[in-house]
């Protein structure tokens, strides 16, 4: 260990933090109430500089993908990241600030957590599902000192990995299968989390508390949280059987795709969601010829608003992707693989391959005793807890009350569902159970272009719009009734940090103020 003078105790205010180079390495620094502490500078995440983010509180907001950590001890407060930030100890002598700091900053630390041990708690805890949703709880539970048996169970093959990246960085061909991964197998080894992949539920039975997979193997459990999250609509047109069609939900899936694009010149996309305008960019990264076909009029229109939805479009336009809105497919012919897409308007437009981004609907047909919702998903209540004994669920398969829009709703976000998953372990162990009451966010990546978004709108008043739209530097305002529900943004981080901050705090003005207010001194005035 080494003890550095790293500031001067009238260089930072109080709310104020500031990344500080040592050595080779960075820290961050912040004062909090008139003390100092210090921390790792970069998220544990993807490495973002959390001094680009925003300070309220004891609480620093990542401003790539809004990961929260309490300031004070470096612990993490929201995901997606998994592990704390290093915290270093930190004294005043005179008018210095100085931490002491090991040898080497380490990246972030594994948070703490428990052991099983049957002998103290005899109890199971299984849950279905190794998605953002599973695997953030299956973390929770032992964190939160959980020391019954846990199995995580799953139909995929693969250990839980991020799958925002397969249509962005994996499908571009810069992220290889090694990076996906969130935790490696010694991991769940070390904390005696028992893996069960490879094998889908077919039946359980929330009478009996029993579960029955693919392979005949049954499991009784104490409590169980459903997490098996959605499947890929499939397209409902003759010839959508061929090889070569393709949708975008595991790593399998991206593996054919990529296999299937080394042979590829020109490809068709079926949709205009995030994953197929995502997947359109990474593939005319890939050098080829996209052409985008879907009955919206624009891109992200329902989300966006067509505003923002028709700068996207610009933007693939401009990267070469040629669009048909408006139109449907009626038709995929090939002898044997797919050659031709047939459109209602009669046009034909040869393509190696075909990729349908058309939505996902939540994997619930193996439940017994649970009244679903109408598209099939499972109604919860605040606490993530479904009607039946012991049973909760979280993710892209969950209807949960969302009070700024006084209803219940269902959002597919990888953030969001981490965010279940947390809560529902965490009601899970503890007597005394915690509201869901976080702030959705999303992210999305099209080239060099990054989308924040925070909040839920599914309908509007009016977008407002500050900033330039042509400049790819704006936030757009989701407003009905004058209450501002969601921000989209792009080239203005920080100040989505910020307003995801106020949200959570509610503290966001009504739309009148939307030109003429400076989004991060707002929240630092609230410290």
């Amino acid at each position: 260990m080494k003890e550095i003078i790293v500031a001067k105790t009238t260089d930072l205010r109080d709310g104020q933090m500031q990344q500080i180079p040592v050595d080779d390495s960075q820290i961050l620094l912040a004062k909090i109430k008139g003390k100092f502490y210090a921390t790792g500078a970069f998220c544990t995440h993807y490495g973002a500089p959390l001094a680009k983010g925003v300070l309220h509180g004891e609480r620093v907001v990542c401003p790539w993908h809004n990961a929260c950590f309490k300031m004070t001890n470096g612990n993490l407060q929201e995901p997606p990241a998994l592990d704390n930030l290093p915290s270093f100890p930190v004294r005043i002598e005179g008018e210095n600030v100085l931490v002491k700091l090991p040898e080497k900053i380490s990246d972030g630390c594994t948070p703490k957590m428990s052991n099983y041990d049957p002998e103290k708690d005899r109890r199971v805890f299984v849950i279905l599902g190794a998605g953002s949703a599973g695997s953030a709880a299956a973390e929770t539970l032992r964190q939160e000192g959980f020391q019954g048996k846990i199995i995580l169970i799953s139909q995929e093959a693969n250990l839980p990995y991020d799958r925002t990246k397969l249509s962005k960085n994996y499908l571009q061909g810069k992220a290889s299968e090694d990076s996906l991964p969130l935790r490696s197998c010694e991991f769940y080894q070390e904390y005696e989390i028992e893996l069960r992949f490879g094998q889908p539920v077919t039946k359980v039975d929330t009478f009996t508390k029993t579960i029955t997979l693919a392979d005949n193997a049954t499991f009784t459990y104490d409590a169980l949280l459903v997490a098996t999250g959605g499947k890929a609509r499939k397209l409902n047109v003759p010839g959508s059987d061929l090889d070569n069609v393709f949708t975008l939900r595991q790593v399998e899936d991206a593996q054919h795709i990529l296999n299937t694009v080394k042979q590829a010149k020109q490809a068709v996309i079926i949709g205009s969601s995030f994953i197929a305008m995502e997947a359109a960019a990474s593939l005319r990264q890939q050098g080829i010829e996209v052409t985008v076909v879907s009955p919206s009029s624009v891109p992200f229109a329902k989300i966006l608003g067509e505003e923002v939805g028709k700068m996207f479009q610009q933007l693939h336009e401009e990267k070469g992707v040629k669009f048909y809105l408006k139109t449907k497919v009626t038709e995929l012919q090939g002898n044997g693989k797919v050659a031709t897409v047939v459109l209602d308007n009669g046009e034909r437009i040869d393509t190696d391959l075909v990729l349908v981004g058309i939505g996902v609907e939540p994997i619930t047909d193996y439940l017994i005793g649970v009244e679903l919702a109408e598209d099939r998903s499972i109604p919860v209540s605040e606490y993530l807890q479904a009607a039946a004994p012991d049973l909760y669920a979280a993710g892209d398969i969950a209807t949960f009350p969302y009070a700024p829009i006084g209803k219940p709703t269902r959002i597919e976000h990888w953030r969001l569902a981490a965010q279940h998953g947390r809560i529902a372990a965490y009601n899970m162990v503890n007597p005394r159970p915690t509201k869901f009451d976080s702030i959705p966010f999303f992210w999305s990546g099209q080239y060099d272009l990054k989308l924040r978004y925070v909040g839920h709108a599914t309908e509007w008043d009016q977008v407002v719009i500050d900033g330039d739209l042509k400049e790819q530097k704006f936030l757009a305002f989701y407003v009905k009734d004058r209450r501002i529900l969601a921000v989209a943004g792009c080239g203005r981080d920080r100040d989505i940090a910020a307003i995801a901050e106020l949200m959570r705090l509610e503290q966001m003005p009504n739309a009148d103020q939307i030109q003429n207010t400076d989004w991060v001194e707002k929240l630092n005035s609230l410290n």
